[in-house]
């Protein structure tokens, strides 16, 4: 996370390289009423539809909601804006889309009711009736600044054989929410990464700011060969790890700078045999930070030696613009792209976040072809807690947890998402019609999904041709909808 500076999101507007569309963000208005929907019921009379709509608006008055409206294919002409989605146009991949399940986010998930927990656990992890499907977690290996207090798995100085190292810290609450999770939905994708190595090993010895000392490069490694194979005994497979959260950040408590060069020698040296050796499948991602230098990661994929353990390179957006992902991909397209984290605050605005977040994560890091999209925090407490001394102190989580569960604006972008685009769907071609900004996917099961943001100030009336049959439809200004059909 950023100090001060993270709290001021840019302003984007971007000429997309890649993609030809502008999209941003509205700043920060107020803190808004947040909202908990009771559960959408289902339509006395259903009507016959070719298409499923899932729409949410600016004002709150839909909120992810199934619409229940005669959306069928037809051969009509007009003179509306047309976007055509192609399937014979194929690009990335996708392995999901979710958030960080910080440890903060399982202790309070874990302090709810165990039937509150379990419906909680239900609506976000499955994918029938209203739930949303999370499919992606990213978690923290150790502390991150919305723990509770400071801590590595193993804060015995100078035990560079790690006869301390343990999980203990995480069997509270992270390990169980973890498992629950998986009971769920044992193919869900996680990707662990730290906020620090343990305080010894570094050269200021201290959790916030200072770089690993070279001479424990070798133990740091085995220390993250240690975490998987404990993951691993307690059930739980790491996919992917980074090497370092915003490794270009020292201001966070805890963090640590990393800069491109070491984070190379560290990965070619140390963690990438090291994983060689222990037979370890986990994916090395590089960077993790934002989009304002990507040469960050392009530099380490020069070195063959270095890339050849490297499996691609995550992105934030705090700063640069989203499209500097397409760069990347078209300089190096054999290393794969992920988007790991941004976050909304308890200042922002319903509206302008929704289309900020859905403009350049959900459409922009899909174009730009990312494989996943994940928001920050899953949940804080009404006082957005816990978070350490220097965390983020206005991190707003997907969901308010206190007396009751409030949903939040992220909940709603994910969802436009997670539901609908499931693990190995691959995006498909879709137009983007001027104010009219679109993604579209592909599922294993031959479904498509079709994500339109109206970015404009006005409503827009617009047609979805596919196989040169189209259906009419609009959207308000500043809402988002995701369209289904077989």
């Amino acid at each position: 996370m950023r100090k001060n500076y993270r709290y001021l999101i840019l302003c984007t507007l971007f000429c997309g390289l890649l993609l030809g569309y502008s999209c941003s963000k509205s700043s920060p208005k107020n803190n808004p009423t947040p909202v908990t929907p009771t559960t959408p019921t289902t339509p006395t009379n259903p009507v016959s539809s070719d298409m499923q709509a899932w729409l949410t608006t600016a004002d709150q008055s839909q909120l992810f909601k199934k619409q229940n409206i005669a959306l069928n294919f037809n051969t009509n002409t007009n003179t509306n804006p047309t976007i055509n989605v192609d399937d014979s146009q194929a690009y990335q991949s996708i392995d999901g889309f979710g958030f960080a399940l910080t440890g903060g986010s399982a202790s309070l998930i874990n302090s709810l009711t165990e039937a509150n927990k379990s419906a909680l656990l239900d609506e976000l992890f499955k994918t029938d009736g209203n739930n949303i499907g999370i499919s992606y977690l990213r978690i923290t290996l150790g502390a991150s600044d919305l723990s509770a207090a400071t801590f590595s798995y193993d804060d015995v100085s100078g035990d560079v054989d790690l006869t301390n190292f343990s999980l203990d810290k995480e069997k509270t609450d992270l390990l169980p929410i973890l498992k629950r999770i998986l009971a769920i939905n044992p193919n869900i994708k996680i990707l662990s990464c730290p906020w620090s190595a343990p305080a010894w090993m570094k050269d200021n010895n201290s959790f916030y700011g200072g770089s690993l000392r070279t001479e424990y490069y070798d133990a740091y490694a085995r220390y993250f060969v240690k975490y998987i194979q404990a993951m691993k005994a307690e059930g739980i497979t790491i996919d992917a790890i980074t090497p370092q959260n915003e490794p270009l950040n020292a201001y966070n408590n805890p963090s640590m700078l990393m800069v491109s060069a070491d984070q190379a020698k560290f990965v070619k040296n140390n963690l990438g045999p090291a994983f060689q050796a222990a037979g370890i499948s986990t994916k090395i991602i590089v960077y993790d930070h934002n989009a304002d230098h990507p040469e960050y990661a392009t530099a380490i994929f020069a070195d063959p030696a270095t890339a050849a353990f490297v499996d691609g390179a995550a992105f934030h957006l705090y700063g640069g613009f989203i499209n500097a992902l397409g760069v990347v991909h078209s300089q190096y397209p054999a290393k794969n792209i992920y988007f790991t984290e941004q976050a909304t605050f308890g200042n922002g605005d319903f509206g302008g976040d929704l289309s900020w977040h859905i403009s350049n994560l959900i459409i922009g890091a899909s174009r730009n072809w990312s494989r996943n999209v994940l928001e920050w925090n899953l949940a804080s407490d009404p006082n957005y807690n816990p978070h350490t001394v220097g965390g983020c102190t206005t991190c707003l989580g997907a969901l308010t947890i206190g007396a009751g569960v409030t949903r939040n604006v992220s909940y709603y972008i994910i969802a436009h998402a997670s539901k609908f685009v499931r693990p190995g769907a691959v995006r498909i071609a879709s137009d983007l019609q001027s104010t009219l900004q679109t993604v579209a996917f592909k599922n294993t099961d031959g479904s498509k999904v079709l994500i339109v943001l109206n970015a404009g100030s006005n409503e827009q009336a617009f047609n979805i041709s596919y196989q040169s049959k189209m259906v009419n439809t609009s959207l308000k200004a500043g809402a988002v909808a995701t369209f289904i059909w077989p």
